[in-house]
């Protein structure tokens, strides 16, 4: 993700947070009460994981093996037109709210317990009927914690299918940081950003990143609009003045990684040199200033390929939207989403997230810097490899930068401080002081190691800090104790 830049909310972001606090407590004790009803001898999921920053994030007792959502979105009166090039440079916060979503979301997954009852995070909207293998389940509703109960008790290691129906105006989330995720609405039509916990703005699911998933994403909007997800296009179909765009997902993804962008975008498939496709969809008000960045993607690619290991997913590309629809870049899952055109360390970035973050997931938030870090030590390397600047001078300019100490990277002191500068910066300058310690052969032979030893899976900082050791042969406690986790800014 790009470092986003603070905007100063007032009371939703504390009613938000007092509210899905409140609403998790009744889901709990609703929830509970749900056990050994009507002879049940399983348990009930619990509602919440207890990340470190966000305790009632995710859910337990499951597994979630894989989501087919199929989708249907109304935009509000007056987008199609917009769309067509009427008013184009309007402000997309204006005039209402969101336009009306139908969804049904299917889910497959493992019982990891026995389980008499299990929660799905889902914000706003209304649930018309879920139904746990094919038999009606009971719902209940406690703010941002939706429980099925199904008819019978499910076993620790069943994999079983709850579909879910649900519709409403899909709402946009106002995060721990203060700035702006979920459904975001648009000129001509609407983006999904869910880091950390906006995908539940559009689909009821598991959504934590320490629960990946494949996925199957059918969207249907008016025609003239575009329906743009994570993978491949599968197919595209217009019928009686409305177009459906099928988006296959095979590798696992975190939710926060999906994503649905709507417009009237002007597309492009390409490959890379070694064959990997290249689709992006980019908004015509930006297509002429994002021209020239965008024709390095497969370039882009293959370096990054040299550098951090093979390619994990099937395809790859880029969301390219106005530059005010959302407040930062996001690395969603083989399509980054940008506000604007980006800038070539920008592209980069997102797309080295692609490996760090996509494939090898945070288990919790504490553990993002581990996915901006090495993202943001990608742009050093690419400026060493091309713009003849030397990683220790990107280096030695993080180090002056006072924001750069407000923390210590892998301990941001509340969850609206893990996106901030030292997550960033100075998990940066952490990659770096591993390279300084056991030189460049052996540094980047860590490095794809790494990315294949966790591929497609999650990893802690305890799990990344012991494989750089065991691997190097180093004892790198005082690397750690200083750069890692010291409060203090050290001489250099």
């Amino acid at each position: 993700m790009e470092q986003r830049t603070r905007v100063r909310r007032t009371a939703p972001a504390v009613a938000v947070a007092v509210a899905v606090a409140a609403a998790a407590l009744l889901a709990l004790t609703s929830c509970t009460s749900l056990g050994g009803v009507g002879g049940v001898m399983g348990e009930p999921g619990a509602s919440g994981v207890r990340d470190p920053y966000f305790p009632r994030l995710g859910n337990g007792g499951y597994d979630v093996q894989h989501y087919t959502l199929t989708l249907d979105y109304a935009p509000r009166p007056g987008t199609v037109d917009r769309a067509r090039g009427a008013d184009r440079t309007r402000r997309a916060d204006q005039g209402g709210p969101a336009g009306r979503l139908t969804g049904t979301a299917k889910i497959t997954a493992r019982a990891t317990q026995d389980l008499s009852a299990f929660n799905l995070d889902l914000h706003g909207l209304d649930v018309s009927s879920a139904t746990v293998g094919g038999a009606e389940a009971a719902v209940s509703r406690a703010g941002n914690e939706l429980t099925l109960r199904p008819d019978s008790e499910l076993s620790e290691g069943e994999t079983f299918t709850a579909v879910v129906r649900y519709s409403g105006n899909p709402a946009t989330l106002v995060d721990a940081d203060e700035s702006e995720e979920g459904w975001l609405t648009t000129v001509d039509g609407a983006v999904a950003l869910g880091q950390p916990s906006g995908s539940m703005a559009w689909f009821p699911g598991n959504n934590h990143p320490s629960d990946k998933a494949s996925y199957d994403i059918t969207v249907t909007v008016p025609k003239g609009l575009k329906a743009v997800s994570n993978g491949e296009l599968k197919s595209e179909r217009t019928r009686n003045g409305r177009t459906t765009f099928a988006w296959h997902s095979g590798e696992p993804m975190a939710s926060y990684l999906a994503t649905v962008a709507i417009g009237a975008y002007e597309t492009k498939t390409s490959r890379t040199p070694s064959g990997v496709p290249v689709h992006t969809a980019v908004d015509p008000t930006v297509a002429k200033s994002s021209a020239k960045v965008l024709a390095t993607v497969p370039a882009v690619m293959e370096w990054a390929t040299k550098a951090f290991g093979p390619y994990p997913f099937s395809s790859t590309g880029a969301i390219v939207e106005r530059g005010n629809d959302s407040e930062y870049a996001l690395e969603t899952q083989t399509k980054p989403v940008f506000p604007g055109a980006p800038d070539q360390g920008l592209l980069v970035h997102e797309l080295a997230h692609q490996w760090f973050g996509n494939s090898v997931t945070p288990k919790t938030w504490r553990d993002m810097w581990l996915n901006e870090g090495f993202a943001t030590y990608a742009e050093w390397l690419w400026a060493e490899d091309f713009e003849h600047i030397p990683a220790d001078a990107s280096f030695r300019r993080a180090f002056a930068l006072p924001g750069n100490w407000a923390f210590p990277p892998a301990s941001p002191p509340t969850a609206g401080d893990i996106s901030d500068e030292p997550v960033y910066g100075r998990g940066a300058m952490v990659i770096h002081k591993i390279r300084e310690a056991v030189g460049d052969d052996a540094f980047f032979d860590i490095v794809r190691g790494w990315t294949a030893t966790h591929r497609h899976g999650n990893a802690s900082t305890d799990d990344f800090t012991a494989y750089v050791e065991q691997k190097s042969g180093r004892d790198l406690e005082g690397l750690w104790e200083t750069w890692l986790y010291g409060k203090n800014k050290p001489r250099s």
